[in-house]
């Protein structure tokens, strides 16, 4: 059935912004973008359901933990990384099953009432891909190996990860996520990388979100070595005294980087790993509000911009983050950018490329993130404000597209934006 969505600004971002523009949904694809009276026209008795405000495409999030949504308490403890991720381990043994896919339901809605519409989710617990799943969001679920040594890797971790992979419930496509180098072993690093492979599936990891991390992977100490030896954990890089690596060195060593990974946080990478990054063809999903609040630093984006580094962007869980809103967690970016000296014209359109056809792209997918004939029928569209009433020229029916993308970051960084709806494969999933 088709229906033609329009609004005063449509916002392709694959493509120019279009004054009194129009989608033209068949199902759960898009069939046409353009100038509404041209698709209204050419479908005469369409129905239609007109938009006041910024038709975009749904927002991509290339990396979340949905499953952690109520351990919202944890993102005000501060304190230093090390310290959050023992309270962090301390509190999951206190979740059950029902409570697992209740707090990822939770963090679902969040995610569809702010526009997004597609999700990079790493899942610990495989009974949180049960929601997912049934809410339809696009995106990839990435199975996680996390606290594994070869011994208990062999004893039934690797037995468990083929099975949660075997047993995903359909309509969801899933991938392989090796947590850090600091908390599997590098054998089962490999070998998920391998599973990965085989399978044809995607992977996604963690990277140098810490300035432990670095320590651990270049000379095996530190406070992960510790927690790691505490726990009873044969690690080869802390028997070995480290790699002499930086993080993406070690994952590069291994094998464990190309195409089909993308990582996240890559906050200590420096011209060589982003280099390295870049060359491997990995995007870095940065989560720059996550690094603050568990003091990691900050990642080098005015870096990744200048040496057209491939990145997305992601909001990490409410663990973690004040919030899920993605456009949010790009208006943070976008100000330390700035901060970092990068002062180029296009910082506003590469913010927002970075959360919607960015992210796409890091999960190697071709039909989000953008509104284009034959793309999944996933949009958002945003309140419009003054700014990007003044991007338009009613005389001449034309639309700055730079101030569209520039009003839509204003908007976020000073917390006036709005999500009027979300539109999910065709169907309408929020409307305020």
């Amino acid at each position: 059935m088709l229906m033609l969505h329009s609004a005063p600004i449509v916002l392709p971002v694959s493509a120019e912004a279009i004054a009194d523009g129009a989608v033209l949904v068949d199902g759960d694809r898009i069939a046409a973008v353009g100038p509404r009276a041209d698709l209204a026209a050419a479908h005469p008795d369409v129905r239609e359901r007109a938009w006041a405000g910024v038709l975009t495409p749904g927002l991509v999030n290339a990396h979340a933990h949905l499953q952690y949504t109520d351990f919202e308490e944890l993102n005000s403890l501060d304190a230093p990384f090390p310290v959050w991720l023992g309270r962090m381990v301390a509190k999951r043994p206190t979740f059950t099953s029902q409570m697992w896919q209740e707090s990822t339901r939770r963090g679902l809605h969040l995610m569809l009432k702010s526009g997004t519409t597609a999700v990079a989710d790493i899942v610990t617990e495989p009974e949180a891909l049960v929601p997912t799943a049934r809410s339809g969001i696009a995106g990839i679920s990435y199975l996680e190996a996390v606290f594994e040594d070869a011994r208990s890797w062999s004893d039934g971790g690797r037995v468990r990860m083929l099975a949660a992979l075997d047993g995903a419930p359909g309509g969801r496509t899933v991938g392989v996520s090796p947590h850090t180098p600091y908390t599997i072993a590098t054998a089962v690093f490999a070998d998920c990388i391998a599973i990965a492979r085989e399978r044809g599936l995607r992977t996604h990891t963690h990277v140098a979100e810490s300035q432990a991390e670095v320590e651990y992977v270049w000379s095996g100490t530190g406070p992960f070595a510790q927690s790691m030896t505490e726990a009873g954990k044969a690690m080869e890089l802390v028997r070995d005294g480290g790699s002499g690596l930086s993080p993406a060195g070690y994952l590069d060593k291994i094998g464990a980087l190309g195409p089909d990974v993308h990582a996240a946080h890559c906050v200590h990478c420096d011209a060589e790993d982003r280099e390295l990054l870049r060359t491997r063809g990995v995007y870095a999903a940065l989560c720059v509000r996550s690094n603050r609040i568990l003091q990691a630093g900050e990642p080098p984006i005015a870096a990744y911009l200048r040496e057209g580094s491939p990145f997305a962007i992601g909001t990490d869980s409410l663990a973690s983050s004040p919030s899920l809103d993605l456009l949010e967690e790009a208006a943070a970016l976008r100000a330390l950018a700035r901060d970092q000296g990068y002062q180029a014209a296009d910082l506003d359109r590469r913010i927002v490329e970075a959360a919607t056809l960015g992210g796409a792209a890091a999960m190697g997918l071709g039909d989000v993130g953008r509104l284009a004939e034959g793309a999944r029928a996933d949009l958002a569209v945003f309140a419009l404000s003054e700014s990007a009433e003044a991007s338009m020229d009613a005389a001449l029916g034309t639309v700055d597209t730079d101030a569209v993308y520039a009003a839509l970051l204003d908007a976020a960084a000073a917390k006036k934006h709005r999500c009027i709806a979300t539109v999910l494969g065709g169907t309408i999933t929020h409307r305020a």
